[in-house]
């Protein structure tokens, strides 16, 4: 934890100091990002490690007040690596949220009507290649470091050659799922001449993560810098990417039995509530994820995940800005029946929602089976919100109307835990909630994808139900005495309640009935001015078979669902897939209808043109050369 917040810390103070450049264009692709230093000054560990550095800043594609130092200046949202906006909204995961004002441009790309001059994609692009310009500058010094005993080896120089290949591999990864064809530029390609987009850059990436995993140590002195089973991860997710299925599963026949985080824990599931809390960040199951730190110094929150900063419930504690709220047909997902999730069946009923009532009207929560995990993805009200209390509904939405009565929940804090990892100094929080971008419960589902598609169903189970066994342990599930640190008063009985002041809104714990009643107003002596909230009911199971491939295939893609929403893998999943024009549309159909305002009435989903986002405009123009443009457009745009 302190190495970790060490990283954030030295990457803010070289910023600061102007090491590395500002951008001022868009021409990422043609300049050099070199910094103010010249390559003889940088010849030696100190210089290799200060680019490293700066390398690994981009990673968050955040700067100064939370964006710029070379990197977009528009607002760290559109760039932020988690793909909250282009893997889970654009997924069917979640609403864009706030109001229908707000952020125009995510109206466009939730309704599947991007085009090559939509403003977000060129910044995502522009982010992406400056991570790449920073890696490259690592590659194109390093050779010139000359060995000096005791201070820099080849041995560091193959690791130094390998945490920037990483580096670099995340970042062509992003670009090869976001654009398809791209133009592949390293330490040794001419960085003043436009390059062409008409290569496959997939055998580049794995050459980097192969090398990554070749040349990586087990672990890192510094939990953020990857090691060698987090590159081993990324070169087996970019083979699923490709339907190379036999070249997983061998990777993953490794990996899952032998791997190690940074910081030297085996590979393991943690508990429900430990995954996303920040407090038990860098556990077992992180394998690689970006690092954030909420109180570093810089008096920013630029090392504070602010790509994050809109996606809190509005007129809460957390102040701003009531972006990115689930989808009820996410939502819906998560019914059980016997324990299983209904796959292929989970819009024929409706989890329970309390649009159109107010906070200070009586509502009582979905009473049907549910699986744990929900809630620990969903705020949802009467649920505990982590420690927060009750989740109050209608009070803590922006536009119920808009985009529905749900709150995104995995990237939030617990109350007790906020001066450790909140960072209110902006006008909307930062967090030292890690990006996850692999997780082992990640490489269990793509492991047992693998499975299926080369006929080994049975490991395929094995896999799946670790995952789910995991989420059917009960010390993990919320509960009721999450409720009770911050109570108004945890009490015995009825005539106790009856007896206090509270103001409306507050709740009490009873533990005569293990429920928590939230007064509504009105005067608090009158039972009927309670909301009696009951813990949900929980109930799921393992699977005993999966049945043929094909059934299997949807398990596992549904299971995928469950264990992995509101973490940007959505939308990216179906089109790997092949089936993002039927869920896709399916969702706008269903979705919409309850939302007539929405921008989920005004586009659908192409075959053949929506699996890939358009190149940029703007980038095309840049790449002209002679009159001819080295940049190819994608299909369909």
């Amino acid at each position: 934890m302190k190495n970790s917040r060490n990283i954030v810390v030295i990457l803010a103070l070289l910023m600061m100091a102007g090491i590395f450049t500002k951008a001022c264009g868009d021409d990422f692709l043609t300049r050099p990002s070199m910094g103010s230093l010249s390559e003889d000054v940088l010849n030696d560990r100190t210089g290799v490690e200060t680019l490293l550095l700066g390398a690994y800043a981009a990673l968050s594609q955040t700067g100064d007040q939370g964006w710029g130092d070379g990197l977009p200046t528009d607002g760290a949202w559109i760039v932020c690596p988690s793909n909250w906006l282009y893997g889970s909204v654009m997924g069917t995961e979640a609403h864009k949220g706030s109001d229908a004002g707000d952020q125009p441009q995510m109206n466009t790309l939730g309704g599947m009507n991007v085009s090559p001059t939509t403003g977000f994609i060129n910044l995502k692009w522009r982010g992406l290649y400056e991570g790449i310009a920073r890696a490259n500058s690592v590659l194109k010094v390093l050779p010139n470091v000359p060995i000096v005993e005791g201070t820099f080896t080849e041995v560091d120089r193959a690791r130094f050659e390998a945490e920037a290949r990483f580096i670099r591999g995340h970042f062509y990864f992003e670009l090869a799922r976001f654009f398809n064809r791209v133009p592949w530029i390293d330490e040794n390609t001419d960085a003043l001449t436009p390059q062409p987009n008409d290569q496959d850059v997939w055998p580049m990436i794995e050459a980097d993560f192969r090398f990554a995993f070749d040349n990586l140590p087990e672990t890192q002195g510094q939990v953020g810098r990857p090691n060698s089973w987090a590159a081993a991860s990324y070169l087996a997710k970019s083979y699923m990417y490709q339907n190379k299925f036999s070249d997983a599963k061998a990777l993953y026949d490794q990996i899952i039995p032998n791997g190690r985080t940074s910081n030297g824990l085996a590979y393991d599931l943690v508990q429900l509530d430990q995954i996303h809390n920040p407090v038990h960040k860098n556990h077992a199951e992180s394998i690689f994820a970006i690092q954030a730190s909420a109180n570093d110094g810089t008096g920013t929150i630029q090392n504070a995940n602010p790509g994050m900063m809109l996606n809190y419930p509005y007129n809460s504690p957390f102040r701003c800005c009531g972006f990115y709220q689930p989808t009820q047909f996410l939502v819906n997902a998560y019914q059980t029946v016997d324990g299983l999730p209904m796959v292929g069946n989970h819009l024929a009923t409706n989890v329970r929602w309390d649009m159109g009532i107010l906070s200070n009207q009586q509502f009582t929560p979905h009473e049907g089976a549910l699986d744990p995990r929900l809630d620990y993805t969903v705020g949802r009200r009467g649920v505990p919100f982590h420690d927060w209390g009750p989740h109050p509904g209608e009070r803590w939405i922006r536009d119920q109307a808009y985009s529905g009565p749900y709150a995104a929940k995995k990237h939030i804090w617990w109350q007790k835990d906020d001066q450790d990892v909140n960072n209110p100094s902006q006008w909307a929080p930062g967090t030292s909630y890690n990006i996850p971008i692999i997780r082992f419960a990640d490489v269990l589902l793509m492991a047992a994808e693998a499975e299926i598609e080369v006929g080994s169903l049975g490991q395929a189970l094995q896999y799946i139900n670790r995952v789910r066994a995991r989420a059917a342990n009960p010390a993990g599930w919320v509960r009721n005495e999450f409720n009770e640190e911050f109570a108004h008063e945890v009490v015995g009985s009825q005539a106790e309640m009856l007896a206090l002041t509270p103001s409306s809104g507050s709740w009490v714990v009873r533990t005569d009935t293990g429920t928590t009643f939230v007064y509504l107003g009105g005067g608090a002596a009158n039972i009927s001015n309670w909301n009696e909230y009951e813990v949900p009911n929980y109930e799921i199971a393992l699977y005993t078979d999966l049945g043929n491939q094909a059934q299997a295939r949807n398990i596992v893609r549904f299971e995928r669902k469950l264990e992995l929403s509101l973490e940007g893998h959505r939308f990216f999943d179906l089109n790997r897939w092949g089936i993002g024009q039927d869920e896709i549309n399916r969702f706008m159909d269903y979705e919409g209808a309850f939302f007539p305002a929405s921008y989920l009435n005004e586009g659908r989903y192409t075959s053949n043109k929506n699996e890939y986002f358009p190149i940029p405009q703007r980038q095309i123009d840049l790449s002209t050369v002679g009159g001819v443009p080295q940049l190819q457009q994608n299909q369909g745009y």
